[in-house]
């Protein structure tokens, strides 16, 4: 196990314990907390299958 994957998953439970007090927060609080989530979880990037689905739409010919 790598340092990369010790830190993902600290990552990952730092997120996890943030996002169950946000739960119980006022919503000031709880709208600083989520925002502070976005730091341990970063967006990902698409991947090309995700820009392929994205770019398909909705009207898909049933």
């Amino acid at each position: 196990m790598g340092p990369t994957m010790l830190d993902d998953e600290f990552n990952r439970q730092r997120a996890k314990i943030l996002r169950e007090l946000a739960e119980q927060a006022d919503p000031f609080i709880k709208k600083r907390l989520l925002n502070l989530v976005e730091r341990y979880e970063p967006r990902r990037q698409p991947t090309p299958v995700d820009e392929r689905f994205a770019t398909r739409g909705d009207n898909v010919d049933r």
